[in-house]
């Protein structure tokens, strides 16, 4: 039975992927944007998002709750339509479209060929973060967690490898165990921290416990090396700021739940920053 719903689901992602193949960028992120917003809720839990919301930000009233849900489904609706011209945003045609602050931080990690540690989160199109250090020149590997669908998995993961970053790696054991590989390798590595994880610490975010990485902590501990928080932001439509941040150094002595913490606590600025670009569907405090 949910071999058939993957089935139907990867059906109908394709057909919307031609419909906004024909539409173009603008109309197909419109037109995206409205139909998740419409169909969202029937996926995720709505009691889960809004749970999640009043957690980070319990002053909310029922509002403000239902204001950031719902420009929250728009926003992964706009995602949705812009892997349709991934491809363009990579190559000059709409990389004019990704507005870059801090990019003398990105070339001077190039220039020393010294891997750093990139964190961020789920904000607006995240997959333009990787994207774009990747097009900058830097060794790149990337952290990611295969979709429950195989069907639309096999797809995503082709885009992915082709114009995004080239170096995926898989969520988990195996995979923090190529982590190591590549970064000995001098390839930098970046994930997200903003996602349950199934090894990891107890740490607060938003001053509520959830399970947290310490893979950045530990490569901090191993390697003494840099951490560069990377932030998007959706200005208009599929006009973006991507924000390269100064690097983060700890000394090795510091624990893992300080440094864990603290990634935790930066990562929130930049969440309450546009608390609606960030997907709030996750259930990050299980």
């Amino acid at each position: 039975m949910k071999l058939i719903k993957y089935f139907i689901q990867f059906l109908t992602i394709l057909t919307l992927f031609l419909i906004f193949k024909i539409l173009g960028l603008k109309l197909a992120t419109l037109l995206s944007s409205k139909i998740m917003y419409l169909i969202g809720p029937l996926f995720r839990s709505q009691s889960l998002i809004n749970s999640n919301i009043l957690k980070a930000l319990p002053n909310s009233n029922q509002e403000k709750v239902k204001n950031i849900s719902k420009r929250m489904w728009g926003n992964y609706g706009k995602i949705l339509a812009e892997y349709v011209f991934i491809k363009d945003f990579r190559e000059s045609k709409l990389n004019k479209k990704i507005k870059v602050k801090g990019q003398e931080i990105l070339d001077e990690i190039k220039k020393n060929n010294e891997p750093v540690i990139f964190i961020s989160g789920h904000f607006s199109n995240f997959e333009l973060m990787a994207l774009h250090i990747e097009k900058s020149g830097i060794n790149l590997a990337v952290v990611y967690r295969p979709l429950n669908n195989k069907f639309l998995n096999f797809i995503m993961e082709k885009i992915r490898k082709k114009y995004i970053c080239k170096n995926q790696i898989k969520k988990g054991i195996s995979g923090t165990k190529k982590l190591l590989s590549f970064f000995k390798s001098k390839t930098s590595i970046a994930l997200m921290i903003d996602q349950r994880v199934s090894q990891g610490i107890t740490s607060k975010f938003f001053n509520h416990d959830c399970f947290t990485t310490t893979i950045p902590a530990q490569f901090i501990k191993k390697f003494k090396c840099k951490v560069v928080p990377i932030h998007i932001e959706r200005l208009q439509n599929s006009d973006f700021q991507l924000t390269i941040h100064e690097p983060l150094e700890y000394p090795i002595n510091e624990s893992l739940e300080t440094i864990t913490l603290e990634l935790n606590m930066f990562l929130e600025k930049l969440i309450l920053k546009n608390p609606e670009q960030w997907i709030w569907s996750h259930n990050r405090w299980k």
